[in-house]
């Protein structure tokens, strides 16, 4: 993981130097204590945001180069008054906006002072979370940095000091936040990842370096999925020169150690070429992202091992190629998968379910957890229904829907529920076979997400299809990068607010 900013907190006080950040409202005027710092400065805002049309809406700024009288290159001026409809501030959208502002600004100082009600502890971490997770850049392949991207700092991190009331309860609440963005971190750079870099026994590689986290890991072979029965998985990998792998990660952070684990089930299809059904070759290269739900269960096993969670957990990943050579699946092979039933593949590039459908029955069997949650880029259906705003949540537990609900709220990563109902199964019903491994155009995001239900028996289970989200997004105040991580926050969340001791 490249580091690309380096956050601090302390005492409230003037920078020497560097970008001054402040914050406004309507009024356009700062806290008390900033317009203390401010000091004769502090009147010029108004009449400079006057000239630049400047009102202090949320996410909207006043830049001040060389402001007379300060110690600063730079007085950056936020507004944070609320819109109209009075949606609470979220600052970790907040901090994004602020890194993003700063642009090549090499050293920042944001007096964390609300014109108005008081921020807290949590309320500063949260911010520096946005501040750093805007910041990440991918340049691993570039010989040249850019000037023009992220912050324009080469090589050198961006370097912010958030002045608040208390840092050291602002350093503590950023703690749990700083793992969480370590794994965001880390499931970009998996997703951003080119694909003859990052293929399936690569990728097993990187996640068994979560063994210096305390995580156990268990990486199973060909030989070892064959002797599980593991029909399905195989069928995806077998036209591929790379062999497939299936990953478990096991973290046992919870008081009772034989507790049940919470599980996390992600799809991992290193490139996804559509095999003998072949994908058309405009935008293909995008499916070197066609893993982001396995980046995202890696990069949540992280944070959950770096913060020591107090919880039992296990992420599984299912990791192949689907690629076409002359031993690959054919469109009227019919699998075995490793719960027995049988599939009829009438599309080879309907392959996530087959993989899925072996990780999850394994999962089910070796773990017994309390509920498992699946991430997939699993149909390009879901981003027709949900644009790139949501991704689509299918489950058969209210209990557990309305939890990701809530943690999708509270983190930005929001989930829609889509329905379930055994009229689907009708279309997935193959004449030769249990199942068909597509049900056709119609309700096809609905479909997979029947298919995959056949393979959890009565588990508390969701399936989140995140093919809109978790890759090739459109950028926002926290995310530029292509792979955008999207998960790892939801879940964190999920996990601290529901399951812990």
């Amino acid at each position: 993981m490249n580091e690309v900013a380096k956050i601090a907190f302390g005492p409230i006080a003037a920078p020497h130097g560097g970008t001054f950040v402040v914050f406004v409202g309507a009024d356009l005027k700062p806290g008390e204590r900033t317009r203390a710092l401010l000091g004769d400065f502090a009147p010029r805002i108004e009449s400079a945001a006057k000239t630049a049309g400047f009102k202090g809406k949320t996410l909207t700024a006043l830049d001040i180069l060389e402001p007379a009288g300060l110690e600063a290159a730079r007085l950056l001026v936020v507004g944070v008054a609320p819109g109209k409809d009075a949606k609470p501030l979220d600052f970790a959208v907040l901090g994004g906006f602020v890194s993003g502002k700063l642009g090549k600004a090499k050293q920042a100082a944001a007096i964390f002072e609300s014109p108005a009600e008081a921020w807290d502890a949590s309320a500063a971490a949260e911010f520096a979370l946005g501040v750093r997770l805007r910041a990440y850049r991918f340049e691993k392949y570039k010989t040249k940095k850019s000037d023009s991207d992220g912050n324009g700092n080469g090589e050198e991190p961006l370097s912010v000091v958030v002045g608040v009331d208390d840092p050291a309860a602002a350093r503590a609440a950023h703690g749990a936040r700083e793992a969480s963005a370590e794994g965001v971190e880390l499931a970009r750079d998996l997703v951003n990842e080119p694909p003859n870099v990052l293929f399936p026994e690569s990728f097993a590689e990187r996640a068994a370096a979560l063994r210096s986290l305390g995580v156990e890991v268990e990486i199973l072979d060909e030989k070892a999925m064959t002797k599980l029965g593991m029909g399905a998985l195989l069928g995806v990998g077998q036209g591929s020169a790379r062999e497939s792998r299936l990953v478990a990660m096991r973290w046992r952070g919870a008081k009772t150690k034989k507790a049940k684990p919470v599980a996390f089930v992600g799809k991992g299809v290193c490139f996804d070429s559509g095999g003998i059904s072949i994908k058309p070759a405009a935008g293909m290269e995008d499916m070197k992202g066609d893993m982001g739900g396995a980046a995202c269960v890696v990069g949540l096993m992280h944070a959950l091992a770096r913060r020591k969670a107090k919880v039992n957990a296990v992420g599984v990943i299912a990791l192949v190629e689907n690629m076409p050579d002359g031993e690959a699946i054919r469109p009227g092979d019919i699998l075995t998968s490793m719960s027995g039933q049988t599939i009829e593949v009438i599309n080879t590039d309907a392959e996530g379910r087959l993989v899925l459908a072996d990780a999850l029955c394994y999962v089910r069997q070796t773990d017994n957890p309390q509920f498992i949650v699946d991430l997939a880029t699993l149909t390009g259906a879901i981003i027709v229904a949900l644009g790139h705003e949501n991704a689509g949540m299918f489950a058969n537990d209210d209990e557990l829907a309305a939890r990701l609900t809530s943690s999708g709220l509270a983190t930005g990563e929001t989930v829609w529920r889509m329905p379930l109902a055994p009229a689907y199964d009708k279309l997935i019903d193959s004449k030769i076979a249990d199942m068909k491994n597509t049900g056709g155009r119609n309700g096809g995001a609905i479909t997979g997400a029947q298919f995959l239900k056949r393979f959890v028996d009565d588990t508390p289970w969701a399936h989140l299809d995140v093919a809109g989200v978790a890759m090739s997004a459109p950028a926002n105040e926290i995310s530029t990068s292509w792979g955008s991580g999207w998960g790892v926050r939801l879940l964190d969340r999920l996990v601290a607010d529901y399951y812990e001791d």
